[in-house]
C-alpha cells in the first residue's frame, strides 16, 4: 500500500481531522491485521477447558408432509440453559435449545417451516444460504410479532428507535404478522451446510448473541453416493463467542433499552471471552481413530478464527476441505489451518487415525489470545474400529460462471461513516431503497471493496470468487460462496447468477454490529 492510498484510507476511516490528530503508527495499528471487534469480558469465574462433553443439536422431526415436502414447527421461546457448568443463563431460543434444532432437508423436496414467536420481542427468520422466494427470505422489517401483539402499532413498538427511518412505516406495517409465520424453502439447491438465524433490523446482533441460531442441512443424491464420513462421524460444529455477567446472564453492550446497535466502543464488533461450540464452553469429544466430517460454522457476531489442530498430524494437511458455503467443492483442498469469518461454513474431513491412540488433539484459534486461543479438544480413542470412509479426488462438477457473459459490473464499497454507523456506497441502509436491479436469469460481476474488515453476504444465490486485488482467489475462496471475507483495503470480484425468484433481497456485512448499524442494502431481482 503506497502512502497516498494509506492516507486516503485513513481519512475514510477516521475522518481527515482525526487522522491529523493521530500518529501514523496509531493508524497503522488500526489497519494492522484488520481483525475487528472489542473484547467484552465476563463477570464470573470461567470454567476450565475441555471438561464439558460436546453436545450435538437435536434433529427436528417433521410434523407432517406429502409427496413434495415436509412440514416443521419451531417455537421461539425464552429458556434457562446451563451453558456454563452450574450456572443458568436466560436465552432466546428456537425450540428451547441453543443451537436450535437442526432441520435436515433433501434437495428437490420442500421444507415448510412455521415459526411461532413466544419471545418478548419481534423476530425475523433468515435461512442463511437458502435459495428461497423473497417472501420467505427474512427481509429485516418483515417482523414476526410475539403472540398477543396487535397490528402495525405493535410492529412499530417492536422497532423502537427506528420508527423515524425512511420507509419504515410502510414496510413494517405491510409485511408484519402476529404470532406465526410460515417459510417455504423449495429445496432447489445442492447439498450444503446452511443455518437459520434472527435477522431483525437493528437487533440481529443481540438476537443471535442471545441464542437465535440453528443448523439447516441439505442432502442430495450426489453427496450420498460419495464415501464420506456419515452418521455419528458427520458433526455440525457451531462456533460462537459470548460474555457472561456475574449472575450468568449474557452480557451485551446494547446502545440502550430498545435502541438499535451498540455503544460506540463496540461499533466495530463485539467479542466475547468464552468460546462455545454447539453452545458448550471449550468442549471435548471422544473420537475413534477414523475419518470425521466436521461442518464448521462461524456463528460469532464479529470474531474471526484461524483454526488449527495441535499437534498437527505427521505430514500436515490436517484439515481436508470438501465443502464451502454452497456445498461440495470440485476437488478436496488440504489446509494446515483454516480462516473462517462470521457466517462462513467450511466442511472438512479430519483423519484421526493419523494420531497415536490416546492423543489429545486441541483445536486452536490462532487469531485468539489467552482463553480465546483454544476452541475444543478431540480425545483419540485406543479402540480398534473399522472405517470405510475416504475422500475422493473428484467430489463434484461445478459449472464455472463466465465473466465475459456478465450483463453488468457493479461496485459496492463498504465503509465506516463519519458518524456512528457503517455504509454501502456511502449510504446507510434504508428499507425499500434498492442499490441494484439485476435481471432474473442474468449473470453479473459484483466488485466489493472495503476500508476495514467486512465479511460480505449476498442473499438468494451463491456466487463464485473471481479475484482478490486483481489476482487469483484466496486459499479459502473455492467453490460456491454466499459470504466472502474481505480484509482491510481489499477488493474482491465475484460472479453471481440470479435464478428462479424475483423480488427484494439483501446485500450486507455479516459483522452483526456493522449490519445493525446500517451496513446493508436492498437489491431487486426483476
Amino acid at each position: 500500500m503506497n502512502r497516498r492510498r494509506f492516507l486516503g484510507l485513513g481519512a475514510s476511516v477516521l475522518g481527515a481531522g482525526a487522522l491529523a490528530a493521530v500518529a501514523v503508527p496509531s493508524a497503522a495499528r488500526l489497519l494492522g491485521e484488520g481483525r475487528p471487534g472489542r473484547l467484552l469480558t465476563s463477570g464470573l469465574e470461567l470454567p476450565p477447558p475441555f471438561q464439558v462433553p460436546l453436545p450435538v443439536p437435536p434433529v427436528l422431526k417433521p410434523v407432517g408432509g406429502d409427496a413434495t415436502g415436509d412440514r416443521y414447527e419451531i417455537v421461539q421461546q425464552v429458556a434457562r440453559l446451563e451453558i456454563l457448568p452450574g450456572v443458568k443463563t436466560e436465552a432466546w431460543t428456537y425450540g428451547g435449545s441453543w443451537p436450535g434444532p437442526t432441520v435436515v432437508a433433501r434437495s428437490g423436496r420442500a421444507a415448510v417451516v412455521t415459526h411461532r414467536n413466544q419471545l418478548p420481542v419481534p423476530s425475523v427468520v433468515h435461512l442463511h444460504g437458502g435459495h428461497t422466494p423473497a417472501d420467505s427470505d427474512g427481509y429485516p422489517v418483515d417482523l414476526l410479532l410475539p403472540v398477543g401483539s396487535s397490528g402495525s402499532s405493535g410492529a412499530m413498538a417492536g422497532m423502537a428507535g427506528m420508527a423515524g427511518m425512511p420507509g419504515m412505516d410502510h414496510h413494517a406495517a405491510g409485511k408484519s404478522v402476529t404470532g406465526e409465520r410460515t417459510h417455504t424453502y423449495p429445496g432447489h439447491q445442492r447439498a450444503a451446510t446452511l443455518w437459520y438465524h434472527d435477522h431483525r433490523m437493528g437487533f440481529t446482533g443481540p438476537g443471535v448473541w442471545r441464542g437465535l441460531a440453528g443448523f439447516h442441512l441439505v442432502h442430495d443424491d450426489e453427496e450420498a453416493a460419495l464415501p464420506l464420513p456419515h452418521g455419528d462421524r458427520d458433526l455440525p460444529l457451531m462456533l460462537a463467542d459470548r460474555a457472561f455477567a456475574e449472575d450468568g446472564s449474557f452480557r451485551y453492550p446494547a446502545a440502550g433499552d430498545d435502541e438499535p446497535g451498540v455503544t460506540s466502543d463496540y461499533m466495530n464488533g463485539v467479542l466475547g471471552d468464552v468460546i462455545l461450540v454447539n453452545g458448550a464452553p471449550w468442549p471435548r469429544l471422544d473420537v475413534d481413530r477414523a475419518r470425521y466430517r466436521l461442518r464448521f460454522l462461524n456463528a460469532s457476531n464479529a470474531r474471526l478464527y484461524r483454526l488449527e489442530l495441535d499437534p498437527q498430524p505427521p505430514g500436515g494437511d490436517a484439515l481436508v476441505q470438501i465443502g464451502s458455503d454452497g456445498g461440495l467443492l470440485e476437488a478436496p483442498v488440504a489446509h494446515d489451518a483454516l480462516e473462517i469469518a462470521p457466517a462462513e461454513r467450511f466442511d472438512v474431513v479430519v483423519d484421526f487415525s493419523r494420531y497415536p491412540p490416546g492423543t489429545a488433539v486441541r483445536l486452536l484459534n490462532r487469531f485468539g489470545s489467552g482463553r480465546t486461543a483454544e476452541v475444543m479438544r478431540f480425545d483419540v480413542s485406543s479402540r480398534q474400529v473399522s472405517d470405510d470412509a475416504t475422500v475422493p479426488e473428484q467430489l463434484s462438477t461445478i459449472e464455472k460462471l463466465d465473466a465475459s457473459a456478465a450483463a453488468n459490473t457493479r461496485d459496492f464499497t463498504f465503509r465506516r461513516s463519519r458518524g456512528d454507523g457503517w455504509t454501502i456506497n456511502g449510504d446507510p441502509y434504508e428499507p425499500g431503497r434498492d442499490i441494484a436491479r439485476p435481471a432474473l436469469g442474468a449473470t453479473e460481476l459484483w466488485r466489493f471493496s472495503t476500508d476495514l474488515h467486512h465479511p460480505v453476504h449476498v442473499h438468494l444465490n451463491h456466487f463464485q470468487v473471481l479475484s482478490r486485488n486483481g489476482a487469483d482467489p484466496g486459499p479459502y475462496d473455492a467453490g460456491w460462496k454466499d459470504t466472502v471475507d474481505l480484509r482491510p483495503a481489499e477488493e474482491v470480484e465475484v460472479l453471481v447468477r440470479f435464478t428462479d425468484y424475483a423480488g427484494t433481497y439483501m446485500l450486507h456485512c455479516h459483522n452483526l454490529e456493522h449490519e445493525d448499524m446500517a451496513m446493508m442494502a436492498d437489491f431487486v431481482v426483476e
